[in-house]
């Protein structure tokens, strides 16, 4: 099946996302029918703290319009940030949106979970995860939102961690779950792969979700048209 995603916000999420897809194709054998288009990471903040849904909205409704004349099936996109306004772009996209909150919200569940921390932008951590993990008690950092907030912004736009910026998020994620008794951290963040590799051990449990989301998105894409 052919998909579309929606990149850029920010670049290093947008390799992630490209890296996982094309490493799931091979290991299927099957060759990946893949389109994508570039939004803007600033534009998306500037729109996301303003809460300006219908903003980002049009731009998304610009560029998913770009990816079905293109020929793709289904749409994504690799922001968590930018899921903001998702409800309202799942209303107006031409194709079928593969929604990141709901894929967590089900993944979540599955695993059992009740308690979680968040790192990301702080429209995600003080809207705990936009309010869609139902059932399960969400915390967001306390002391350090802002720092967390402040520290990711710049490393999305940039696409590169700096250390300073690396000891922002585990001094966050330790508190959430040495002091605030979080059973996992969410990383609500795509580009927060820059600082959580796979072979990385921060001290404490985290779940990234750019990687369940990007699971879910090759299956979509393995799949015959």
């Amino acid at each position: 099946m052919h998909v579309g995603l929606i990149v850029g916000i920010g670049p290093a999420a947008t390799d992630y996302y490209y890296r996982l897809l094309i490493a799931a194709a091979a290991r299927a054998g099957v060759a990946l029918e893949l389109t994508m288009s570039h939004a803007d990471v600033s534009t998306l903040l500037r729109h996301q703290a303003a809460g300006d849904v219908q903003a980002q909205v049009e731009v998304y409704l610009r560029l998913a319009e770009r990816l079905a004349r293109a020929g793709a099936q289904q749409i994504a996109v690799t922001s968590i940030a930018g899921h903001f306004c998702i409800d309202a772009f799942k209303a107006v996209s031409p194709r079928p949106v593969i929604d990141l909150l709901q894929v967590m919200r089900a993944d979540l569940q599955a695993r059992g979970l009740q308690r979680v921390g968040l790192l990301g932008t702080r429209g995600v951590m003080a809207s705990r995860f936009y309010g869609v993990l139902d059932g399960v008690d969400v915390i967001a950092p306390v002391d350090d939102l802002l720092d967390v907030h402040e520290a990711y912004a710049a490393m999305a736009s940039a696409g590169i961690a700096t250390p300073a910026q690396r000891e922002v998020f585990m001094r966050a994620g330790r508190s959430l779950t040495r002091e605030h008794g979080c059973e996992a951290v969410l990383l609500a963040g795509t580009d927060l792969a820059l600082v959580f590799g796979p072979d990385d051990d921060p001290g404490f449990p985290v779940l990234d979700c750019a990687a369940i989301h990007a699971a879910v998105i090759a299956r979509t894409a393995l799949q015959s048209p």
